[in-house]
């Protein structure tokens, strides 16, 4: 005699089979509003279902256990060929509301909220759980609390999408416990500010082509200040600016291009000391190269740049070059005095008022002053010899693929050479 099915897997088998009986049926026909009622009705149904599938994970350890895998998540992901990230994910919902958050597995498994809304929620008070040791209250005072907030946080459901509901948890005590609200969140943001400082790192990695890629973490204020000083050189160029070669100038390259012009304008003299000067930049590299902008130059590191690139920087950084003879002799070491000064730089923004490229309308303050006969070559560092150039067009003008002319009204207009 075959064994009865217990009745929860026997309407789990029916549930089956509805769903066959729907998947037979070609939803291309139905009219607009009957698209619209068949969209709400398929996510809710996809949502409970993901909801009773987390509550089958939560007790179901003992399966994990029986067949020797490491937890019922992983049993989950190797059996059923899904995802191990969304088992797991699926496996903490479950555990958080067979353990904890009883109200919100209710409304999980009666489909009043979706299984992404209660991730949120879950997140949201666990957090606040942590909280606890910030404030001086009893166990019952919190416990009261805690239930005051997962029943705001599930009647908040019926009318906010998981991103909402995110930003109403950041306020959740305030909302249920506002004599608390103001400690908790200072105490929190101390500890995230400790634990930003603990973690604050910077690595840089030559990758042998002529870049490299820095990696960091800091502190979100440390973040956000960098990224308003990129963008303060992003700002007045125009979102869709197009490239030299009229391709679209992606968000991130313009900000790795912010952050290159922020270091060549950093005042060197706000700079600690770093072997007798603040940022000198020492550049080896031959008489001739120097005068005619062939060839390459060699950093402190060993880092190979051209030749353009370094009479480049000799517009805007603090680098000395050590120029060599024939015989790889040193002929001179250079000085920085190559740099327009500040008062130089005023008389040419009020001169120039912006970019002196054809067309280019970046003003002043983003500009870098550049040498119309290079410095190197014997080009006096004065008004006569100077002009604004923005940040791209800068880099334009050493750039051996382009040709520039002088205008009748001082402006440079740039050609690629065919």
């Amino acid at each position: 005699m075959a064994d009865t099915a217990h009745p929860y897997l026997a309407d789990v088998g029916c549930a089956e089979a509805f769903l066959d009986k729907i998947a037979d049926r070609d939803p291309t026909f139905l009219s607009v509003p009957e698209k619209r009622q068949a969209l709400r009705m398929t996510a809710h149904l996809a949502s409970r279902a993901q909801a009773m599938h987390a509550r089958v994970i939560a007790c179901a350890d003992d399966v994990a256990d029986a067949d020797g895998c490491r937890d019922v998540a992983a049993w989950v992901a190797h059996r059923t060929h899904t995802s191990g990230a969304a088992a797991r994910r699926l496996q903490r919902l479950g555990v958080a509301c067979e353990l904890r958050w009883h109200r919100v597995g209710t409304a999980l498994a009666g489909g009043h909220v979706s299984v992404d809304q209660g991730h949120v929620m879950v997140a949201a008070l666990d957090d606040l759980t942590d909280a606890f040791d910030l404030v001086e209250a009893s166990a019952e005072e919190w416990s009261a609390m805690l239930a005051r907030a997962e029943t705001y946080l599930v009647e908040q459901a019926a009318d906010f999408g998981p991103r909402e509901l995110g930003r109403l948890a950041e306020r959740l005590l305030e909302v249920v416990a506002p004599e608390w609200a103001e400690k908790v969140e200072e105490e929190q943001l101390r500890a995230a500010e400790r634990r930003a400082r603990r973690r604050t790192t910077l690595g840089v990695r030559h990758l042998g082509d002529g870049s490299a890629i820095i990696r960091a973490q800091v502190p979100e204020s440390v973040a956000l200040r960098l990224t308003t000083m990129l963008e303060s050189f992003t700002n007045p160029r125009r979102a869709d600016e197009p490239a030299a070669d009229g391709r679209r100038v992606p968000y991130e390259r313009r900000l790795g291009e912010a952050f290159c012009s922020l270091l060549e304008a950093i005042d060197p003299s706000r700079l600690p000391l770093h072997g007798g000067d603040a940022t000198t930049l020492v550049i080896t590299m031959d008489l001739t190269a120097l005068v005619e902008g062939l060839g390459s130059a060699t950093l402190a590191d060993g880092s190979r740049i051209t030749a353009g690139e370094a009479r480049r920087l000799a517009c805007t950084a603090h680098l000395v070059p050590a120029v060599l003879g024939t015989k790889s002799v040193p002929l001179d070491l250079g000085h920085a005095n190559r740099l327009f000064s500040p008062g130089q730089r005023k008389a040419l923004a009020i001169r120039d008022k912006n970019c002196r490229a054809d067309g280019c309308t970046i003003p002043s303050t983003w500009c870098e002053a550049h040498h119309l006969n290079p410095w190197s070559a014997g080009g006096k560092t004065d008004l006569d010899n100077g002009i604004l150039l923005c940040n791209h067009h800068h880099h334009l003008i050493h750039d051996d693929r382009y040709l520039h002319q002088r205008m009748p009204n001082g402006d440079l207009r740039f050609t690629r050479r065919t």
